[in-house]
């Protein structure tokens, strides 16, 4: 009978595969590395593959291909309750007919802990998550946010080095989940465990992570902090799933240094940096972030006309949906402050960006 795997946090997946039917791959030749104490995001849409990876590390599913490594340690063999590892589900999972003490100290008693001592960790935890008066109720009598703290209190009570969480606030209305990102975030802060949480709000990946993978058709298409994957997409798809984004289609016409030239579907030719985007005469994405453009000419940037097609008062900034080189979903947000309420639905006025704001990604 194999012990629990006790190692130091760190999780590596080397060269994993995942395939149900044996030909189609959900998750392809996957290499990732996880640090002791990160907190790292698998963040994708439906279907990308990130919640099968997260499965695979837990046990509940088989890699086909590659091994998952848990502080040094392989352990594809390794049954889901020898590993160690905490988990959190978005449907909390809890025992309806225990009370909260009974829900937290139930993987004590499966790991053979004295009473004494599984006391102790299940008031610890439950102070950790400010729900010390909790333990007689039952987790009907608690509230959504109230049962999420509890199911997260579970995970950490018998000290696990690492932390699985699976959309665990999508059940939550938007204020408790803003809060409980923060909880969330700061009892890792406090521990030092490590935490792989899924999820496709990327928000919430965003506020929360060290690191964020993003997945789409089970590859993993960037991992970076969360400012180098909004401001530094590397190609379309994360520049489009991060964030709002302006995109903008043409043609490479050269590329010298970091610069590439670009002919717009519109026929204007114009400049970006050069990132992902092929030789001459491949097919090019450029990706502007709304905030990265301002109303009026500047001589130094790329300046351009733009047909006002809409506003939205948003009470910090305007929201301007605007016709720009034929995309009429080109988005421009305007700060609120005085001289910009000049702008009028149908009017044409000029908009400018940097060269170096203006990515020109893969098609």
């Amino acid at each position: 009978m194999a012990a629990t795997v006790s190692g130091d946090g760190s999780v590596v997946f080397d060269r994993v595969q995942k395939s149900y039917d044996g030909e189609i791959l959900v998750v392809k030749d996957l290499n990732l590395r996880i640090e002791k104490g990160e907190f790292v995001t698998m963040l994708g849409p439906s279907g990308s593959g990130k919640s099968t990876c997260l499965m695979m590390l837990a046990g509940f599913e088989t890699a086909t291909h590659g091994d998952i490594l848990l502080g040094g340690r392989p352990i594809n063999n390794i049954p889901p309750h020898k590993r160690g590892i905490g988990m959190v589900f978005q449907n909390y999972a809890l025992f309806p007919h225990m009370t909260v003490g009974e829900n937290l100290s139930f993987p004590l008693e499966v790991r053979k802990m004295g009473k004494s001592e599984r006391e102790a960790k299940v008031k610890h935890a439950l102070d950790m998550v400010q729900m010390g008066a909790f333990a007689d109720r039952r987790p009907a009598q608690l509230s959504g946010g109230q049962q999420q703290r509890i199911a997260l209190a579970r995970a950490l009570v018998f000290d696990a080095e690492l932390v699985l969480m699976d959309e665990p606030l999508g059940a939550l209305d938007k204020q408790l989940r803003e809060h409980m990102q923060y909880e969330i975030k700061h009892i890792h802060e406090n521990l030092g465990i490590t935490v792989v949480y899924v999820t496709h709000d990327q928000s919430e990946a965003l506020t929360m992570s060290d690191r964020v993978a993003v997945f789409d058709d089970g590859v993993i298409q960037q991992l970076s902090t969360p400012s180098v994957l909004y401001e530094k997409p590397e190609n379309a798809f994360v520049a489009q799933f991060i964030g709002e984004n302006n995109t903008l289609t043409g043609v490479v016409q050269s590329v010298k240094g970091k610069t590439a030239t670009v002919k717009l579907d519109d026929g204007t030719i114009t400049e970006a940096l050069a990132v992902n985007c092929g030789d001459v005469g491949s097919k090019t994405t450029l990706s502007i972030r709304p905030e990265r453009v301002t109303v009026g000419g500047q001589k130094s940037k790329i300046t351009v006309d733009a047909q006002v097609k809409e506003l939205i008062y948003l009470g910090d900034h305007i929201r301007c949906r605007m016709n720009v080189h034929g995309n009429d979903d080109f988005i421009v947000k305007v700060p609120n402050a005085a001289g910009h309420t000049h702008l009028v639905a149908g009017e044409t006025t000029r908009v400018s960006w940097a060269k170096e704001d203006c990515r020109a990604l893969d098609a």
